[in-house]
């Protein structure tokens, strides 16, 4: 088993829980205080009352096109152009404190990177993938405006390493540059890692890694033991450019331990409503970073929570993995419906449990049936709730839809809340 990278990691599970609800009113109450776009978003609340689970599940979720207008509305008026959630800036233009570094990601979204120590807090993931003091790390994400290799970067030195930047592309020089220098390690994309230990066997070269520590793409069992066969350990961590690490994989191979300053909530796809444990909803995280205060930011990626401790020792909740995206919306005849308002359907009727929105048929021929979970769906008043949801069903959407009753436990867990089963041949 990998060292652990510090107590925390360890602490009884109870114990975390209480540390992290203590936090959660004064993480609260400077995002207030300190970020325009949060003095908005949670105008009214008592920051001091946001001190449990329950509590946090009542502020809005921000969702990352939530964040994007904001961000362009903001820059299209000549003001901040992190939208007025980050609690620092540059030139003062927030707060004495500076960024050192400011991202792009796709949209575009703009990133701050604080002056913290492993600001991303990977030095966790590199520790449980098996990097330690005195390792090379050869880093193969982009160094280009995206954060994913300074995510990895900041990580390698919080344990010790010394990093070889080596970006993106260029096979045959990154091939040689690890050649003359031997690096014990990796760092970037499975597929990358692939290519470069492909390209090796193509021309008899032995490599010199032996662990990695991949993200930002699946890696699924079938493309690990394939690492592992070449005698490369491969690790899997869950960052993003908005909330940094997430969750890392460690030597158990079950699932990804929650990083320890990471407050998570699964939630149902298109609302802010948390799942009950073990079943698969949206990704929606609260990170304590005070210069980039997240709360309740949905990823829009689907993961569900998976029970017990962690073989490694570790204590904090697991998660599966990735599961998908949570952003099912999609267009039946001309029309976009939406996960919430599946959502908006359910919560009309208090005997629906689940439900999931099916569009069949081929285009131009869309047809949609809603199959909703109920306890008795044979009973006599099944057919006055059916009429009452396809009611709903026009009244929410616009669009005329037949309604299925099945009983509990009938739809899959896959979090999924719209499934597209149209022909598009």
């Amino acid at each position: 088993m990998s060292a652990h990278f510090d107590a925390l990691e360890t602490r009884p599970a109870a114990e975390r829980e209480a540390a992290l609800m203590a936090a959660l009113p004064g993480h609260v109450a400077h995002a207030q205080r300190h970020s325009a776009a949060y003095a908005s978003l949670l105008a009214g609340v008592d920051a001091a009352g946001v001190n449990s689970r329950a509590a946090l599940a009542t502020l809005p979720v921000l969702r990352k096109h939530e964040l994007l207008e904001r961000q362009q509305a903001a820059r299209a008026a000549g003001g901040d152009p992190f939208g007025g959630f980050a609690t620092i800036g540059w030139r003062r233009l927030l707060s004495q404190r500076g960024a050192r570094r400011v991202f792009q990601s796709p949209g575009p979204i703009y990133e701050p990177e604080g002056a913290a120590a492993d600001y991303w807090r990977s030095g966790r993931a590199m520790a449980a993938a098996g990097f330690a003091a005195g390792d090379l790390v050869h880093n193969c994400f982009s160094y280009h405006l995206t954060p994913g290799a300074w995510i990895m970067e900041a990580g390698a030195h919080a344990v010790g390493c010394t990093v070889v930047p080596g970006g993106v592309g260029n096979t045959e020089q990154q091939l040689a540059a690890v050649q003359d220098l031997q690096p014990e390690a990796y760092a970037g994309t499975p597929s990358f890692l692939r290519i470069l230990l492909e390209k090796a066997e193509q021309t008899g070269i032995r490599l010199s890694l032996h662990k990695a520590l991949v993200s930002g793409e699946a890696c699924p069992p079938s493309l690990r033991d394939w690492f592992a066969e070449r005698g490369v350990a491969a690790y899997q961590c869950y960052a993003t450019a908005d909330a940094g690490l997430i969750a890392y994989e460690t030597p158990a191979r079950e699932g990804l331990v929650l990083d320890e300053h990471v407050i998570l909530e699964i939630v149902r796809p298109g609302t802010g409503d948390p799942v009950a444990e073990g079943e698969v909803g949206e990704v929606v995280v609260s990170v304590l970073n005070p210069d980039y205060p997240l709360i309740r930011f949905g990823t829009g990626d689907l993961s569900a929570v998976l029970p017990g401790p962690c073989p490694s020792g570790r204590s904090n909740t697991r998660i599966r993995g990735w599961l998908g995206r949570a952003d099912q919306t999609t267009k039946v005849k001309g029309m976009f419906v939406h996960p919430s308002q599946v959502a908006d359907i359910v919560r009309r009727h208090p005997e629906a449990l689940k439900a999931r929105l099916v569009v069949s048929g081929q285009m131009a021929d869309d047809r949609m049936a809603l199959h909703v979970e109920v306890e008795q769906p044979q009973s006599s008043a099944a057919a006055a709730l059916t009429q009452a949801l396809a009611h709903s069903v026009r009244d929410v959407t616009k669009l005329r839809g037949e309604v299925v009753l099945v009983p509990p436990g009938s739809l899959a867990n896959d979090g999924k809340v719209i499934e597209d089963a149209r022909s598009y041949d």
